[in-house]
């Protein structure tokens, strides 16, 4: 393998690896901030020990998606100088936006709320949760608008002595097309992604409180009622909890499906390559396709099921104008890109896509697509056989519930990594959809042995910190519910040292 593909792998082990705490971070910082919002307004501190339990596991994770998320910063200048020297002007921007003044913003108040416990006031106190969840969805306003510019280049004048792209426009790269398509859709998932944690950490603590009830207490036995009482002290918060959950992530589900029309709508329209690999459509089509079987060479349909003018609809709203496929679209490249190819990095490169042509690979963008979609799928049927089982009064017993518990919140994880590699892998062969190919983009001094020494590295350092996070989370997990919480004082002494409320 080459430097560019193996820069490649480490860009997308890294990235993948990353945003496996991203979308958790992002929602579970509302729903705690929910949660806590509740205990202010009620004083029911049932509220408050659930403030208290995820907030430490929104904590561990926010933590977690901190070490690995810094790391997409050096890649850009170690893997990727050339990228970084074209668009500098154009991606810089947003990403020093992020780290000035969103990342300033959560990491602060984060501060606040974790030492404010007995510092604040409840009332001023809760307002920095709130704060930090804002500071913390703005952060992906900027990464995802910096994402948006790769798929659909606005707001820039290519500047062919400099051969950079220079930004004109940043308004009209915060209004990118793309971007307005993707941040609801994002936001969606990570509510599906947090709030099917949350469903699942209190649904198999019920299960376990339920298999785990004393026998029904004699009135003499002081011990077994003490025991049920205890019981029904965890029972009924984590029954919250769990049906909350459960309901927000059915609710995040639909909108997962609505903001993905529109995405797939502005897809069609600005990368029509991509909308036609997902679909392995190799001729102009309106058909969905459920199930297709291409040959090994990835170029020829063997067998297919198809939903007639679904695609259409998806793509135009309507059920009969058909969507270009693969073919067309290639040979209308092929007369259009090549030649602007061609002069801007010269014949190897276009002799390369006149070569290779401008699809990318089909296998990878056709099932992570569908993988995308099922484990969504999936996720919401959990929720809703929860709410069914969680009816009334009842609990969970058997043994499939657990394992549903553990199935849960890594469906829609999945399936939000998925989407990331459907997102990036359908943009390809280019780093700027038809302005910058992949392989311009790679930084000319290192070599293969340098970025394999590592991607090695970093995939040692990610396992070691899997670990850790994986035994944090069970550990924490399995303590559960504090068993008692005091209403918080506020010390006015301020000689007084810190009180970290975890």
């Amino acid at each position: 393998m080459n430097a560019e593909t193996i820069a490649r792998w480490q860009f997308g082990v890294t990235t993948v690896y990353h945003f496996l705490f991203v979308p958790i971070t992002l929602a579970l910082s509302w729903l705690v901030a929910i949660l806590q919002t509740l205990w202010v307004r009620t004083g029911n501190q049932n509220y408050l020990r659930l403030t208290k339990f995820y907030g430490k596991l929104f904590l561990i994770n926010f933590a977690m998606g901190l070490v690995t998320g810094i790391v997409q910063e050096f890649q850009f200048g170690m893997n990727w100088s050339e990228y970084s020297r074209f668009v500098g002007d154009i991606f810089g921007a947003p990403l020093a936006l992020e780290a000035l003044l969103a990342f300033f913003m959560e990491s602060t108040f984060l501060g606040l709320w974790i030492f404010g416990w007995d510092r604040l006031n409840k009332k001023i106190h809760l307002l920095t949760i709130w704060m930090v969840a804002i500071g913390t969805n703005l952060s992906a306003v900027f990464i995802l608008a910096a994402n948006a510019f790769m798929q659909n280049p606005v707001g820039y004048e290519y500047n062919p002595v400099t051969h950079r792209a220079e930004l004109t426009d940043f308004v009209a790269v915060l209004t990118n097309k793309v971007f307005l398509a993707t941040y609801p859709h994002q936001m969606a998932a990570a509510w599906l992604v947090a709030a099917s944690f949350m469903a699942a950490v209190s649904g198999w603590h019920l299960w376990r409180l339920n298999k785990s009830r004393p026998a029904r207490a004699d009135i003499n036995d002081v011990d077994a009622t003490q025991r049920v009482a205890d019981h029904d002290h965890d029972v009924i918060p984590h029954r919250f909890a769990a049906k909350f959950g459960a309901v927000v992530l059915i609710l995040a589900g639909m909108g997962v499906m609505l903001t993905g029309d529109f995405q797939a709508k502005a897809m069609y329209e600005k990368q029509p390559m991509k909308m036609a690999a997902a679909e392995g459509a190799f001729e102009s089509t309106t058909d969905f396709s459920i199930l297709t079987i291409g040959n090994r060479e990835a170029n020829e349909e063997i067998f297919a099921i198809h939903l007639p003018g679904l695609l259409s609809f998806l793509s135009y709203g309507n059920f009969t104008t058909p969507v270009p496929g693969i073919r067309p679209l290639e040979a209308e490249y092929q007369q259009t890109l090549t030649p602007k190819m061609r002069e801007m990095y010269g014949d190897e490169v276009a002799d390369h896509f006149a070569e290779a042509g401008y699809h990318p690979n089909i296998i990878v963008t056709y099932w992570t697509f569908r993988i995308m979609i099922t484990l969504g799928m999936v996720a919401m049927a959990i929720g809703a056989w929860m709410l069914w089982t969680l009816r009334g009064e009842r609990l969970p017993r058997g043994k499939l519930w657990p394992w549903l518990m553990v199935a849960l919140p890594l469906a829609p994880l999945f399936g939000n990594s998925f989407g990331w590699i459907f997102t990036e892998m359908g943009r390809q062969p280019w780093l700027v959809f038809g302005l910058m190919p992949t392989q311009t983009g790679v930084s000319p001094g290192v070599t293969a042995g340098t970025v394999l020494a590592s991607l090695i590295g970093f995939t040692v350092v990610y396992g070691v910190l899997a670990v850790i996070e994986v035994k944090l989370m069970l550990h924490y997990i399995k303590l559960g519910l504090p068993k008692h919480v005091e209403e918080p004082k506020v010390i006015e002494d301020d000689d007084a040292p810190l009180t970290f409320a975890y």
